[in-house]
């Protein structure tokens, strides 16, 4: 049998079971029994045979929920036909409902196209689907449920089937908007919507009391059925749409407020709506909560790993980088008066050839330390590299130079580093802020002066 034929051959039983059930109106066990559930059987033999998909867990679970969905089908109209032998109405109903868990494996798997979903993609998903099944169970099932006053499995399962097909939907719909668009995941919605309306048509038919076997919603269910195994089965196509990483943050946040608000009602007005309603409200608060503490930390460890990038590592100093952004900021003050001092140290690369690198780099420690404890409240201080250090200084000129003077005069005394007696010198240029933007240049050029003639420290001059 082509591939075309086994494609098709759902839709045409569908098609003829919708022609014979107009011809014929009264229920008939050849059309409401053999030929509405040969439907789903082909169904399952056309997953089991395809030749396109390209994921077979994603076959394997919607063959699976199909499987489960016909065999309450078949339990379900069985019994109408055969009223003395029929089984208790629990055994189809939990088969229906094991089929949503597992359409939703199948779904998600498709929809993504084999690309891996992040656990935060899922939790934003999770958050927002059973924040909007909160949502409309309460202003959507609460209003057109059944009461079935004594029997807790019928109250069980008219509550449960719409909420599912209410999260289905809405778990769906999420996994779409992260996710590239294509035709495929369309029909995939298009299928999953149709299946949930059709529940909801035979629900209010059943609060009417006017459902009966063979009634329109009977064909909406395998309508629904085989365009989403249309869709999970289509072959998958490059996408060059762009994929969106995550939901756009304001969906959450109104869910959120949504469902605090719903709590809220119902806390002041405990019977305006029905207890199982707080279960997915309580739910999509504690995700949220819980998702709110992932991003709270998130940004202590983003902020934590961009102060690193601007941190010397030896020192903890800021480095270059850093130092550079601040100079630029205080730069665009044009009424602020400050200099910039570069330092270099003298004599420091002997040291290091001579002792090594674990002493050099405590040397610099050391040297680091002295020049914080000798700069004035609000200074910068910062480690531009190898042994050159670089300063920002608030003041006027002769301030400015004062503190580039004791810099100098800190290193004038000896360090103790591991038991010997260390010896260094340093060379500072100092460049007074005047509006330009050569500063770098200009205390370059100064602290070279410096070093080339043994001055100690050398001004340039505005």
């Amino acid at each position: 049998m082509g591939d075309f034929v086994k494609r098709f051959l759902p839709a045409f039983l569908l098609f003829t079971h919708l022609i014979f059930r107009l011809t014929f109106p009264d229920p008939h066990i050849l059309i409401d029994l053999y030929l509405f559930n040969s439907v789903t059987i082909a169904l399952l033999f056309t997953l089991a045979t395809s030749s396109k998909f390209q994921d077979p867990i994603a076959i394997f679970t919607l063959a699976s929920a199909i499987l489960l969905w016909t065999i309450g089908s078949i339990i379900s109209t069985y019994g109408q036909f055969h009223p003395a032998i029929s089984l208790s109405s629990t055994i189809p109903n939990t088969c229906y409902l094991l089929m949503y868990p597992l359409a939703f494996v199948a779904i998600s798997r498709t929809i993504r196209e084999g690309k891996k979903i992040g656990w935060l993609e899922i939790l934003d998903a999770t958050i927002l689907g059973i924040g909007l099944s909160a949502v409309g169970s309460a202003f959507f099932i609460d209003p057109i449920l059944p009461r079935f006053s004594g029997d807790a499995s019928k109250t069980f399962f008219a509550i449960l089937f719409p909420i599912s097909d209410l999260v289905l939907v809405a778990l769906v719909v999420t996994l779409s908007l992260i996710s590239p668009f294509s035709k495929r995941n369309t029909v995939i919605c298009t299928g999953v919507i149709i299946f949930a309306l059709s529940d909801f048509l035979f629900l209010g038919l059943t609060i009417r009391r006017n459902y009966s076997l063979g009634s329109i919603s009977d064909d909406l269910w395998l309508c629904g059925l085989v365009i989403l195994a249309d869709g999970v089965t289509r072959a998958q196509r490059n996408s060059k749409s762009k994929v969106i990483s995550s939901l756009p943050p304001i969906l959450i946040a109104v869910t959120v407020l949504i469902c605090a608000t719903l709590l809220g009602i119902a806390s002041l007005r405990p019977n305006y709506f029905p207890n199982f309603i707080l279960i997915p409200t309580i739910a999509t608060l504690t995700l949220a909560f819980f998702r709110m503490t992932i991003a709270l930390r998130q940004a202590s460890q983003l902020s934590e790993e961009k102060d690193l990038a601007r941190t010397d590592d030896l020192t903890g100093l800021p480095n270059r980088r850093k130092f550079l952004t601040e100079l630029e900021a205080l730069s665009e003050r044009p009424t602020l008066e400050f200099a910039l001092l570069l330092l270099d140290l003298d004599g420091f690369k002997p040291i290091n050839d001579l002792y090594g690198h674990e002493i050099g780099d405590k040397l610099l420690k050391e040297v680091s330390k002295r020049f914080s404890r000798s700069l004035p409240s609000g200074s910068i201080l910062a480690r531009l590299g190898g042994d050159e250090f670089g300063a920002i200084v608030q003041g006027n000129f002769e301030t400015t130079l004062e503190v580039a003077l004791a810099l100098r005069a800190t290193l004038s005394y000896p360090f103790t580093i591991a038991e010997r007696e260390i010896r260094v010198g340093v060379s500072v240029g100092h460049a007074l802020y005047d509006g330009g933007v050569d500063l770098m240049r200009r205390a370059d050029k100064a602290m070279y002066q410096a070093k080339r003639e043994g001055i100690g420290v050398s001004a340039q001059p505005i």
